[in-house]
């Protein structure tokens, strides 16, 4: 019988296996999609509410848009996944961007106040990173081990915790000192995320500082010689390393963009957009062209300059087909 940490671990390997299968074959960009024309008679006001992971995506995909229609006004606020579903159960926003699935009591919040579910889009493949100083030696983390750090319940296996880089054999006179922590918030969808999938959904030691974007948390740990965070990949700068992580044992892998693509690592995620969308009514038009240039060659070809993976011609007619625009 396998304990229920090794039934975590090979849980997560299977889910590796989905995407090897679900990306190589329908997900990664192929070059294919058509380039976004302009349409006649496209003006009028649109919010986005939701997550900071997409924040600067969503940005790109505003200005772009903006250009093409200048009577387009487009408000982005990017407080954390977890403020999507209030804003479209409040109407305050016709996007709420999440770089996690919307939970099951979210979805059923939403469903009492409309009678149906929202609409929900990948848009985008992600993949959340472990980063340290530049100047760490360490090579490479696997999840036993960044559960003994980041976790106070460690359920990945871990039988005690770690505290400091000497724990892990860093041989250096700082290594010594307190593991310094950095994290997402609990609005967060990476916090959500990385709780779920790299602590096995255990919680969070108290000593996380915990930051309301996800690039301070890659800033935080370029200016700290002891510290350790996680954050979306592309958020990746000067002053820090991205980790090589694995499941199990020192077979790391690279976050790098052909192992995420094939399902080899470990941590990769879709990213989501969310909207209200009547099952027998049809979309506004500048809500179904702001979607159409998003899923575009131009829309996609953003997403992989904003440092994430763009979708292949087969899934974004999958999700346009979803909304009637294809």
């Amino acid at each position: 019988m396998y304990s229920k940490q090794q039934r975590w671990i090979r849980g997560l390997i299977s889910v590796g296996l989905l995407w090897l299968g679900f990306i190589q074959n329908a997900f990664s960009y192929d070059g294919k999609l058509e380039p976004y024309e302009r349409v006649a008679g496209i003006s009028g006001n649109l919010s986005s509410i939701g997550s900071d992971t997409l924040a600067n995506m969503m940005t790109l995909w505003a200005e772009d848009f903006q250009r093409i229609y200048p009577n387009v006004n487009i408000q982005i606020q990017a407080s954390g996944s977890s403020t999507a579903p209030p804003a479209l159960i409040e109407s305050t926003a016709q996007f709420g961007p999440m770089s996690r699935r919307m939970r099951q009591s979210e979805k059923a919040a939403f469903e009492r106040q409309f009678g149906y579910p929202p609409t929900e889009l990948r848009v985008a493949i992600d993949a959340l990173g472990i980063f340290v100083h530049q100047d760490n030696p360490i090579k490479g983390l696997n999840f036993t081990q960044i559960d003994s750090i980041f976790s106070a319940t460690l359920r990945c296996g871990a039988l005690k915790p770690v505290n400091n880089w000497q724990d892990l054999g860093i041989n250096s006179r700082w290594a010594t000192h307190r593991i310094q922590l950095f994290g997402r918030n609990s609005v967060s969808g990476t916090y959500g995320y990385f709780k779920q999938h790299a602590l096995c959904d255990g919680d969070f030691k108290v000593n996380v500082n915990e930051q309301p974007g996800s690039a301070s948390v890659v800033q935080g740990v370029s200016a700290s010689l002891n510290g350790i965070g996680y954050s979306g990949v592309g958020y990746q700068m000067s002053g820090v390393k991205l980790l090589p992580i694995s499941v199990e044992g020192t077979d790391y892998i690279e976050p790098s963009t052909s192992n995420i693509t094939s399902g080899k690592y470990p941590l990769a995620r879709f990213l989501y957009i969310y909207l209200n969308k009547p099952p027998t009514a049809k979309l506004k038009p500048l809500e179904a062209e702001f979607i159409r240039y998003m899923l575009s060659s131009n829309g996609q070809k953003r997403v992989e300059q904003d440092g994430y993976i763009a979708l292949s011609e087969r899934f974004v007619l999958q999700e346009l087909s979803k909304l009637e625009l294809y």
